[in-house]
């Protein structure tokens, strides 16, 4: 297995979101985030997928994943019709409190099926506590995707993280 990188996108200074575009075949994707922080205390990351370039915001992701949080055990989390894809890591404005994670894309230039991916997730959040996550995602929309969106939660700017975008061959 390789990788050739379509985008990257670094995050210096505060930005309201950053938008990876660039899935044109069939191949799986792989999108990678890191050292991704949030400008406001306790809110999460959030991702889109993205049609034409612009970031999807109708009810059709759903999402769930397992938690194992260092000073909790685990957790798990789901939801259905949501606007957004959501992380659930409380990150924070501390300067160790960041996000490192791998996306695998599938089925996102398929015009007839539903695009999906897993997500393996390793967080610092606001307590700090280490927290890893590991899921999946769909979006229940049968048309093509080209990419993924980022944003933080609650109009929480993005503060930091390198956002890059792979076709795995």
């Amino acid at each position: 297995m390789g990788l050739v990188q379509v985008a990257t996108n670094t995050v210096t200074s505060a930005v309201a979101n950053v938008t990876l575009t660039g899935i044109s075949d069939d191949s799986v994707y792989m999108v990678t985030g890191v050292g991704v922080g949030v400008e406001t205390n306790i809110r999460e990351v959030n991702m889109r997928i993205t049609k034409s370039g612009s970031p999807q915001s109708d009810s059709e992701y759903d999402y769930a994943y397992k938690g194992l949080i260092s000073n909790a055990g685990f957790t798990n989390v789901s939801s259905t019709n949501q606007t957004f894809i959501r992380w659930d890591s409380d990150l924070g404005t501390g300067t160790s409190e960041f996000s490192n994670f791998i996306i695998y894309l599938y089925n996102f230039n398929s015009s007839s099926e539903y695009s999906f991916g897993t997500v393996e997730e390793v967080s610092v959040n606001h307590s700090p506590n280490s927290i890893g996550k590991a899921g999946g995602f769909v979006h229940t929309v049968a048309s093509a995707s080209d990419g993924v969106n980022f944003q933080g939660e609650s109009s929480s700017n993005l503060l930091s993280g390198t956002f890059t975008l792979y076709r795995v061959v």
